[in-house]
């Protein structure tokens, strides 16, 4: 175990807003379910996109009247802001604290709430009244709007966060990456509670260099939940979504005083890189620093890879999923019959980019507290690589119930940025 770590770290509270369901009880039902969240997106065909469906969540006026005032409405365009003030705001409130009062903030209470980029539909805006010369009809909130730091701002602010508030951005690790750091630093005795996330705006703005990039599949726009297919023979590359995760993490010591509901405790993580070195790139994951993530993690949880019951993946639908799973069994060791349960949420809900590892982590927690393995969607044909290195069974199409003590969680990002969790049903 880390000798910096004096405490253990547990999760009290979950928010998400997701593709395919806004809140946890819903998104819980839709994974077990494999309800599709992806959808045909009229704005992308005007565009002239190849890619033209997406995840994007449905959220409604109602929900939006919930969290935001009509003064806070006003002028307010940045789709991934909203989505991690909902989220954030439903995992504080899942875990039963209170908002600290207007004379001294919680100094306990820290945010670490991450985002690949804020406010493409604001920065828009911005470039065309400046261009017109009209910079005053900008608003006083389009500078919090479009800064990277604006969500976690903004959430102190709301909640009265007196430890440390920052936002980090690390592509598709960064909401794997702000539970890691958040659970470091109560861990290390530095806070009590700490609300960690991540966040992605919807639209053409964000998804566009992706389509560029032609690595979006394009048959599917008349089929688009059929179009997301991880781990399958016929996968032909990711589908773009966004949304936002939270977790509510703190200190068991903390959780017991007040008698909160505990979903799962955090055993430890590991953050790395692969440097671009050996086969890693800008886009291609670095096989050695993958497995050595995975490996590291369970030296830091201080078990052993004979114990993981499940792994949720990165596993995007693409060519890389195979490589992927490879990195796994080499990492644990295990292979066929005994290698762990394994899924992708990105079946459901397609590749929501900076805020993938926190849904998909809000995701692994319900597995753990409901013991099941939530099903893979659009599974036909497992990919022939997979197949022969791992059970079938062991990558179910349905969702089946089955024992989870111990999950890891993963997240393997643009840059070649790796981070992994050890998650582990609570036992007092």
């Amino acid at each position: 175990m880390n000798s910096q770590k004096s405490g253990r770290v547990v999760v009290t509270g979950l928010g998400v807003v997701a593709p395919n369901a806004v809140g946890v009880s819903a998104f819980a039902k839709a994974l077990q379910q494999g309800t599709s969240g992806i959808r045909f997106q009229q704005q992308l065909a005007d565009l002239n996109f190849g890619c033209q469906v997406a995840g994007t969540p449905q959220v409604t006026q109602e929900q939006t009247d919930q969290y935001l005032t009509p003064l806070q409405q006003r002028g307010f365009k940045a789709s991934g802001m909203l989505y991690g003030i909902i989220a954030g705001k439903q995992a504080f409130e899942d875990a039963g604290l209170s908002i600290a009062p207007k004379e001294q903030a919680l100094e306990d209470f820290g945010i670490i709430f991450g985002t690949g980029q804020s406010g493409g539909e604001k920065f828009r805006e911005a470039i065309h009244l400046i261009d017109d010369g009209k910079v005053r009809r900008l608003g006083s909130t389009s500078v919090i709007q479009t800064m990277s730091s604006g969500i976690s701002a903004w959430l102190a602010g709301e909640l009265g966060a007196g430890n440390m508030v920052t936002s980090n951005s690390s592509a598709c690790s960064t909401g794997t990456e702000a539970l890691i750091m958040g659970y470091e630093r109560i861990a290390a005795g530095k806070a009590r509670q700490m609300l960690v996330g991540s966040t992605s705006d919807s639209g053409p703005y964000i998804w566009g260099g992706f389509d560029a990039m032609r690595i979006l599949p394009i048959h599917y726009n008349e089929n688009p939940e059929q179009a997301s297919r991880p781990f399958a023979a016929d996968a032909a590359g990711f589908v773009p979504g966004s949304g936002a995760g939270a977790i509510l993490l703190e200190s068991l010591e903390s959780a017991l005083d007040r008698g909160a509901r505990i979903y799962c405790e955090v055993l430890g993580g590991a953050i790395n890189a692969g440097g671009h070195r050996g086969d890693g790139s800008m886009t291609a994951p670095n096989g050695a620093a993958v497995q050595k993530v995975i490996r590291q993690s369970l030296k830091d949880a201080g078990i052993d890879a004979s114990e993981v019951d499940a792994i949720n993946g990165h596993v995007t639908a693409t060519g890389k999923d195979a490589y992927e799973v490879m990195n796994w069994s080499k990492a644990f060791d295990r292979s066929g019959t005994d290698f762990p349960f394994m899924n992708s949420f990105k079946s459901s809900i397609g590749h929501c980019l900076a805020a993938a590892g926190s849904i998909e982590l809000v995701g692994s927690i319900l597995q753990i507290q409901e013991q099941h393995i939530f099903k893979n969607n659009n599974l036909n044909v497992l990919h022939p690589e997979i197949s022969e290195l791992v059970d079938p069974a062991k990558i179910p199409n349905q969702t089946i119930p089955t024992k989870i003590d111990l999950l890891l969680k993963a997240s393997f990002g643009f840059g070649d940025v790796n981070a992994c969790a050890v998650l582990a049903r609570f036992k007092d």
